[in-house]
């Protein structure tokens, strides 16, 4: 893997230290060329068949169950993470008095549907709180009860990198037939997961972070026991029949029998699937389990940099390999963002951390340049 190479087909000049993949991927000229043809595309409607309103959905939908291994047909096209959560919650069940799981300061698109949900059906939020040694997965199963309805989680924590052994998790649920759903958004792309290891009911991804994709498109990953569930829309698209625009006035209330049932009005958008193909291409050029021990070393590094400075991070058995939380063990100092911005570094605080989130076009002196900068800070 040539790391020159792949930083200079992204648009990152010299100066600018991006260490910020969690927050939005910048786009590879590939995912860019692939967009500005579809704009072009655009302009001579003539040019779009029929047919390509299924087409291009399909060769997105065949590349994303590659990544996670499932069958294309158990793939929704999805404007959003929310848009996933909120059809993961209509098709669950929650009686009276039962609970669902979630974590402290989890992200918020997979905590409010089930807060929506658990009003409705006089249900109750179980929150886990941070625990002091990190250790989401044993402070998960020991908060899973006769009660637990539904498990609603990440694959690590948006604010620090923190994972969840989800293994263990899913086969706790399936024991206990308990529902588990799945936010991606900020693993997917950069650490393997695969749904044979973690099956699940619903899993959820965004595109725009480390999927290296455009904004305004999501996956959603259904298992086959929910496809003749409920969608949230009734498009023409995802109903029986929908393939044939002269036929379409003879309407039909059956539902394709599959995931696809699930996908938004508007799937087959011209711009950003080959976006989401040019990129899905790039992930699977560079192997997830190359990129993740890639940046496994980056953010290793940033660690053993940071800690004689007085931060202290998420020990790496109980971290993912591609983001890292910087928390001091004093008050940050408030001249920190004006600092960094000065000298171009571009990281996250999310909660009480500092959230570092290289990628592959990423340089030993982007990692330096923000180490000089905390150094700089913590000395005052």
């Amino acid at each position: 893997m040539d790391k020159a190479k792949i930083r200079s087909e992204f648009d990152i000049p010299e100066h600018i230290h991006y260490l910020n993949c969690a927050y939005m991927a910048p786009l590879h000229q590939t995912v860019m060329e692939a967009g500005f043809d579809g704009v072009r595309r655009k302009r001579r409607p003539w040019s779009v068949l029929a047919q390509d309103f299924f087409e291009d959905s399909d060769r997105t939908r065949e590349m994303f169950a590659w990544l996670i291994g499932a069958r294309p047909d158990c793939v929704s096209l999805i404007p959003s993470v929310s848009y996933g959560i909120a059809t993961a919650a209509r098709n669950l069940s929650l009686q009276a008095g039962q609970n669902i799981v979630v974590l402290a300061e989890q992200f918020p698109s997979n905590v409010y549907p089930w807060r929506s949900l658990a009003n409705q059906q006089n249900g109750k939020i179980k929150t886990v709180e941070r625990p002091a040694d990190s250790n989401w997965t044993q402070s998960i199963i020991d908060a899973i009860d006769a009660q637990t309805a539904i498990v609603a989680l990440p694959m690590c924590h948006w604010t620090d990198g923190s994972m969840v052994h989800l293994h263990q998790v899913a086969r706790l649920c399936k024991e206990n037939h308990i529902a588990l759903v799945l936010d991606l958004t900020q693993s997917l792309g950069a650490v393997p997961f695969s749904i044979e290891k973690i099956p699940c009911d619903f899993a959820v991804a965004a595109a725009y972070k480390w999927l290296l994709g455009p904004y305004s498109l999501a996956y959603m990953y259904v298992n086959p026991k929910h496809h003749l569930g409920e969608s949230l829309e009734a498009n023409w698209i995802t109903h029986e029949g929908g393939e044939n625009f002269a036929g379409l006035v003879d309407y039909r209330d059956e539902l394709v029998p599959n995931a696809h049932r699930f996908d938004v009005g508007e799937r087959s958008n011209f711009t950003l699937l080959p976006m989401a193909q040019a990129a899905l291409s790039l992930i699977r050029e560079w192997g997830v389990e190359s990129i993740a021990e890639a940046l496994g070393k980056m953010t290793h590094y940033i660690e053993q940099a940071v800690e004689p400075l007085g931060f202290t991070v998420t020990p790496q058995a109980h971290r993912g390999p591609h983001m890292i939380g910087l928390r001091s063990e004093n008050p940050i100092s408030a001249q920190l963002g004006s600092m960094l911005g000065q000298s171009n570094i571009y990281v996250s605080m999310r909660g009480t951390s500092i959230r570092v989130a290289p990628h592959l076009y990423n340089t030993r002196e982007d990692l330096d340049a923000l180490v000089r900068v905390l150094e700089s800070v913590q000395k005052g």
